[in-house]
């Protein structure tokens, strides 16, 4: 039995970011807890968790990346079976929430898959969802639960503070994104630029216009999700031919689906600078990738969350407390 801070824990990491779980484990100082998944023929899924939880604060961790629908399936038979084997409280420990760009309807008929998944969630019994840099903030607002969205600027500041870099302009790739890059650029006394993307007639390739200075100034864009790097590596080079020397890009989810790799590796980009929200095979570990973790900060806010303290704290950058 695991006590932490007075209290009985367990913490299980399924089969998305087992990497991930080891790391917020040792830092945590505990064990990671046993549990077998099994995958029938027909493609079910059932768990066996081989230890008890009876009375336990239980955290799991399950990033829902791909295959995401199988990596859901897991976690919602996981808190089913913790439910039923009375854990105190289930905390879901999703780093990068799937589905989150589907968090409003876009077109008439379409659904909100963002606020399902809340559902899903909450039904099958879930207590607590820790995530990190929901892609909509408005997502806290679909659960009936707490939900505690971490940050990972403090990460991204920390590293390119120790690059010393200068004469740094901070870009937001679309308008949707300047509050997350007025935000960063804050810690670098930087201004921010922001990439207007415009498709002037359908099957014509969009036309990037770039609001702001960029000329004889390391542009590094800010992000929250990297999937296919299209648009980050057009955007790249677009700052280049606007007189930018450097072109990094930092962003919290390394979805980074085909044929991203291929994109970023022949791309203008300096470096992709991300975190390990989601676990990134060997065959993606390119040299222009740099993945820094987040387990410290996980791992503190579930110390806090345990001792019932404030979690405020980790969402800022503090020279003083490296993570």
């Amino acid at each position: 039995m695991a006590i932490v801070h007075g209290s009985k824990v367990k913490l299980f990491a399924l089969s998305s970011n087992r990497e991930l779980g080891q790391e917020i484990a040792d830092y945590i100082g505990i064990p990671l807890a046993e549990c077998e998944i099994i995958r029938f023929a027909d493609g079910e899924v059932n768990m066996n968790i081989s230890e008890t939880v009876r009375g336990h604060d239980v955290f799991v961790l399950q990033t829902t990346s791909k295959p995401v629908n199988e990596h859901y399936m897991e976690l919602l038979i996981m808190i089913d079976a913790l439910k039923r084997a009375s854990a105190k409280t289930i905390n879901i420990i999703m780093p990068y929430y799937g589905y989150s760009r589907q968090d409003r309807k876009a077109l008439s008929r379409q659904p909100i898959s963002a606020k399902l998944i809340a559902d899903l969630l909450e039904t099958a019994g879930a207590s607590r969802v820790i995530s990190m840099d929901l892609h909509a903030a408005q997502i806290q607002g679909f659960f009936n639960i707490p939900i505690d969205n971490f940050e990972a600027l403090p990460l991204m500041v920390q590293y390119f503070k120790d690059k010393n870099l200068k004469d740094v302009v901070v870009v937001s790739p679309d308008h949707g994104g300047t509050t997350r890059a007025r935000k960063f650029a804050l810690y670098f006394n930087a201004p921010i630029a922001i990439i207007d993307k415009r498709r002037p007639k359908p099957n014509v390739a969009e036309v990037m216009t770039i609001i702001g200075d960029v000329k004889d100034k390391v542009a590094i864009i800010v992000d929250d999700i990297v999937d296919t790097a299209g648009t980050v590596c057009v955007a790249s080079d677009a700052l280049k031919a606007a007189g930018a020397t450097s072109v990094y890009v930092c962003c919290s989810h390394p979805v980074l689906s085909h044929p991203a790799i291929e994109r970023v590796q022949n791309s203008s980009i300096e470096e992709l600078v991300t975190t390990n929200s989601i676990f990134l095979p060997e065959e993606k570990r390119i040299s222009k990738i740099v993945q820094l973790s987040i387990a410290k900060i996980l791992g503190q806010g579930v110390l806090n969350i345990i001792d019932g303290k404030p979690i405020s704290s980790l969402f800022t950058y503090d020279p003083k407390n490296r993570l």
